[in-house]
């Protein structure tokens, strides 16, 4: 499940990144509108935590921008400093789904993402919440991961890596594709910290099943996929 956040506040942006991060959610983040409506009209994000007071373009005319453009359904979440009644029924009446003030409780934005990316019914939208390769499951709304009806116990960065292999399944992604989704840091060639990871993760989905899915791909990187024996 892949998060954009547009939020100017450095700080803030990185706890953001970090907190939903620690909750399974691969976060991209920008400070400025422009970069945000580019980034949300182009990417392929399930939500959007948008802030009101952005430089370059401010919240609400990028709300009004993306209820206009192909990703129009996409769930938004406002969190914003304005917190008066017309503040609230601007920027809802603008197309955000949901409206936070700061400050909050992370608790009860997490609760809101929960509850905006289950309410989630636009067309092909639904289907990416729950994730099918073969007896492979997984749930992105209640962070469930099940092989042949059996959980699995994965880490927040297993699941997160788990995700976007499902999501890119027969795709062979490169290790630097997958420290930027994942970790969201530029790949050190020095380091095996992805492969690391894979490992951890194939003991967990493959290694206890007959049939692997997570294949290595010599020189190139890892592919998630079904094959015949």
């Amino acid at each position: 499940m892949k998060i954009l956040v547009v939020e100017d506040e450095v700080k803030l942006a990185d706890y953001l990144r970090k907190g939903l991060g620690e909750e399974g959610y691969v976060v991209e983040v920008t400070h400025n509108g422009i970069d945000g409506l580019h980034l949300a009209t182009e990417g392929h994000h399930d939500l959007i935590v948008l802030d009101g007071m952005l430089p370059g373009i401010d919240g609400l005319g990028v709300l009004a921008a993306l209820r206009q453009s192909p990703r129009a359904h996409i769930p938004i979440l406002m969190l914003t400093a304005r917190g008066q009644v017309e503040d609230r029924v601007q920027g809802l009446k603008a197309g955000a789904d949901d409206y936070l003030v700061k400050p909050f409780a992370f608790t009860e934005l997490l609760a809101r993402i929960e509850v905006l990316l289950r309410r989630a019914t636009a067309p092909g939208l639904a289907d990416t919440l729950q994730l099918t390769v073969a007896d492979l499951h997984l749930d992105l709304v209640r962070r469930r991961a099940t092989r042949n009806g059996r959980r699995l116990d994965l880490s927040a960065k297993e699941f997160q890596l788990l995700s976007l292999l499902m999501r890119r399944t027969g795709e062979v992604l490169s290790r630097t594709e997958i420290a930027e989704q994942v970790w969201d840091v530029n790949f050190d060639h020095g380091t095996n910290v992805i492969d690391v990871a894979v490992r951890r993760l194939r003991s967990k989905i493959d290694e206890p099943f007959s049939h692997p899915l997570l294949h290595t791909v010599r020189g190139m990187g890892y592919v998630l996929e079904p094959r015949s024996t």
